[in-house]
């Protein structure tokens, strides 16, 4: 081997070998930080939902629609519209986003927003119906013409098709999910480096605490990336019909319904519901990461997969 050729090899190493099956891995990983994000944040969910959607003066405050909801509805009702699968999907368009960015496994913070943001647009594929279909149940108040989500669906779909009812909001959901994963993997990363920073052994797998922590400040980078649009998503996707097209050169029926909002309630509107949805982002995110991480270790250290 020649000088330059080893000289280039020490500065450019070859890219890891994937042996393991890494995109299935990250998919069970997912369902279950998926499944735990469910489980600890929909009841806070549930309430931002209400808080941007219900009419004005309908509610007093969150705290309002919490006992409103309890009281006249049961405790479950906070779990309504709950789905897990579309972490499975974010956590593994996630993995094969950073490999499309680098073939090394360590990332820059802006190859890691890159890699998020890539992940959201395809996130939006699945999350935009699901959401949808969630935010109809949330919206519903325990009323005797409450339905079911197969009903939801049937009506729908008779009402309006695929596009504008199975998909109504799809490209309000991208625009949302691009900078909201960006800020959601970006916060993770820089506050997980920032504990390996200061760890004796910078290679040893960090304590359950600093990736909780973590994963609360990628949950809180999420939502101030992108509250307001997810106001927008969330009027677009529980509306009586589907947005008006037309009008992309001039922002689209996201900007129209934007207006709305302010003329409706001026800029605070464009921020009803945030306080929930920062409590609720610190313990779900938390939980989805730690579920996810602990979940994929356990993985490859047995050789599951």
């Amino acid at each position: 081997m020649s000088k330059d050729t080893l000289s280039t090899s020490q500065a450019y190493p070859e890219p890891p070998t994937k042996k393991r099956n890494d995109l299935l891995i990250e998919l069970i990983a997912g369902s279950v930080g998926g499944a735990t994000q469910v489980l600890v944040g929909q009841p806070l969910d549930t309430l931002k939902t209400r808080a941007q959607t219900a009419p004005k003066g309908q509610f007093k405050n969150t705290l309002d629609i919490f006992q409103t909801t309890v009281r006249r509805e049961g405790f479950l009702a906070l779990y309504k519209g709950m789905v897990t699968a579309v972490n499975s999907l974010l956590f593994t368009a996630y993995g094969a986003s950073r490999r499309l960015v680098s073939p090394y496994p360590d990332l820059s913070i802006k190859q890691v927003s890159l890699a998020g943001s890539m992940a959201g647009a395809a996130n939006a594929i699945l999350a935009s119906p699901v959401e949808m279909f969630k935010i109809r149940m949330q919206g519903q108040y325990g009323g005797a013409g409450d339905k079911k989500l197969s009903g939801v669906f049937k009506d729908m779909w008779r009402d309006y098709g695929f596009r504008h009812g199975i998909m109504r909001g799809y490209w309000i959901t991208v625009v949302r999910e691009v900078p909201a994963y960006a800020g959601f993997y970006a916060g993770y990363e820089t506050t997980k480096r920032f504990f390996q920073s200061r760890s004796s052994d910078p290679a040893a797998q960090l304590p359950v605490w600093s990736l909780m922590t973590s994963g609360g400040v990628g949950g809180i980078c999420y939502w101030l990336a992108c509250y307001p649009l997810d106001v927008v998503k969330s009027r677009v996707q529980l509306a009586d019909r589907p947005p008006v097209g037309g009008g992309w050169l001039s922002g689209g029926y996201i900007t129209r319904e934007l207006g709305a909002i302010v003329r409706e309630g001026g800029i605070r509107a464009l921020f009803r519901g945030l306080a929930p949805s920062l409590i609720r982002a610190v313990p779900a995110a938390a939980s989805t990461f730690v579920a996810f991480e602990l979940t994929r270790d356990f993985i490859i250290n047995h050789h599951l997969i």
